[in-house]
């Protein structure tokens, strides 16, 4: 995989984090999440048919949309979508160099609403979790650089809803975009309950009441998975399985 060697930030008693610093160090990264999307891709396969479409939002450099193109090669595909310009070139380049040819990446911010927005650009010569960006301003974590959001230090990026890629069919959507969880829920608003996906969300910086909520009122139910949470509509034919895994955990 193409990986920045500065994509680290250093915390109290010498430990990391960051995507390129699992990798390098452990030749992974959350491998546990990696195999429940794998898993739950499988699911959708196993009661829907072929055909399957992930949408990873917040893609980084690729982990996942790899993990999930390879797994799915002949009966699934992916869509990546990352905000940050030079890390949408690793993710692109991953996704090349891997011959993941039913991948497709966009670069892009996903929230609720169709045009541009500005956001920081870090420097990427510099130590910091790069995939930890706050593309906007709310300082809940230190990344590992000072993020300058002034109006002249950032740059004009594509902001797009999910509902404006009308897709015919939506099994598995994981987001992880700092906090912007909520906005990129609202613009896949009509998606989520024309296609019922599985939906896979980090909820450690946004409101997690506000997106149960909004999960809640379109029948899906909530399983807590870590600094993520798993929403499953009650209909889908994969709760029993998800239900049974989560009482046996």
């Amino acid at each position: 995989m193409i990986v920045n060697v500065n994509d680290r930030c250093t915390v109290s008693g010498g430990g990391e984090f960051g995507v390129a610093s699992q990798l390098l160090r452990n030749s992974r990264f959350d491998p546990d999440q990696a195999t429940a999307l794998k898993g739950l891709a499988g699911l959708r396969r196993h009661y829907f048919g072929d055909g399957v479409l992930a949408v990873d939002c917040g893609a980084n450099v690729g982990v996942f949309t790899l993990e999930l193109a390879r797994h799915m090669k002949g009966w699934g595909s992916i869509i990546a979508i990352e905000a940050q310009e030079f890390i949408y070139y690793a993710l692109a380049g991953n996704i090349v160099i891997n011959n993941c040819f039913n991948a497709r990446a966009i670069l892009a911010a996903v929230g609720d609403a169709d045009g541009s927005m500005k956001i920081p650009v870090l420097d990427y010569t510099a130590a910091a979790s790069f995939g930890s960006l706050e593309l906007k301003p709310s300082a809940k974590e230190y990344i590992g650089q000072n993020v300058d959001y002034s109006d002249a230090a950032m740059v004009v990026v594509r902001l797009m809803k999910l509902d404006s890629l009308r897709l015919p069919r939506l099994d598995l959507l994981k987001i992880d975009i700092e906090g912007m969880e909520i906005e990129a829920l609202q613009g896949a608003a009509q998606t989520i309950a024309d296609r019922k996906p599985i939906c896979y969300v980090e909820v450690l910086k946004s409101d997690a009441t506000r997106i149960d909520a909004f999960f809640a009122e379109r029948g899906y139910r909530a399983f807590p998975v870590g600094p993520d949470s798993l929403y499953v509509h009650g209909s889908d034919p994969c709760m029993k399985h998800i239900g049974q895994s989560q009482r046996a955990a």
